[in-house]
């Protein structure tokens, strides 16, 4: 199958329906990613296929469990999920924050080509990054470790805000969830073509509930 019949067909497995805008962004960002991976060695997957399934599929199957308002995507890479994110929900905003230079280089050149108007990128250390508003929710692919991730992210939750970490197998992480921070739900996932155990992760804080 071609990329555009494995998104098609995946899409549809995960009961989301693409538009055909839609899908022409999502190859349209894949193309630009492949391009791109030639120089700046954005990620470690050459496969066209695998590439849909790793990268396109596992970040539309956190879709149907996100909320709107405004994101942020920590440690964004390639742009992941953030970018996949930004194409299907263009009534939400997102940022994308990297401290890659040249992955934020690649991220800033995507929202141009893809025109999307919903949809920034910061290239900063998170720790460091003191934005003029705080997040509705802050998601992350492979930034760190579930505790670390909370922790150095708290200052950028909005109040009511919540975390959405994507991970495999959560479980050996959750004992490093700092005391004042709470796992909702861990919500497994099914990724078509992707044999890896995967979940999403929902996370709040009692400070940014309470301030």
């Amino acid at each position: 199958m071609n990329p555009a019949e494995v998104l098609q067909r995946g899409s549809a497995q995960l009961g989301i329906s693409l538009s055909a805008e839609e899908q022409n962004k999502l190859l349209v960002y894949l193309a630009l990613l492949r391009k791109w991976n030639k120089v700046y060695n954005l990620t470690a997957i050459r496969d066209e296929q695998q590439m849909v399934s790793h990268h396109l599929l596992d970040s539309l199957a956190v879709m149907p469990h996100l909320w709107s308002g405004r994101w942020l995507d920590v440690g964004c890479g390639a742009g992941l999920p953030g970018l996949v994110l930004a194409v299907m929900q263009p009534n939400w905003q997102f940022t994308l924050l990297d401290s890659n230079s040249k992955k934020t280089s690649f991220v800033q050149q995507a929202i141009i080509e893809l025109e999307l108007h919903n949809a920034s990128v910061h290239c900063a250390r998170v720790e460091d990054w003191k934005p003029a508003e705080k997040f509705d929710g802050i998601i992350s692919r492979a930034f760190s470790e579930l505790g670390d991730f909370l922790r150095s992210t708290q200052h950028l939750l909005a109040q009511h805000g919540r975390w959405a970490a994507m991970k495999g197998t959560p479980e050996q992480e959750l004992p490093g969830v700092p005391d004042k921070c709470h796992v909702e739900q861990v919500i497994p996932l099914q990724v078509p073509g992707l044999h890896a155990a995967r979940s999403l992760v929902i996370a709040t804080c009692e400070e940014s509930e309470a301030t």
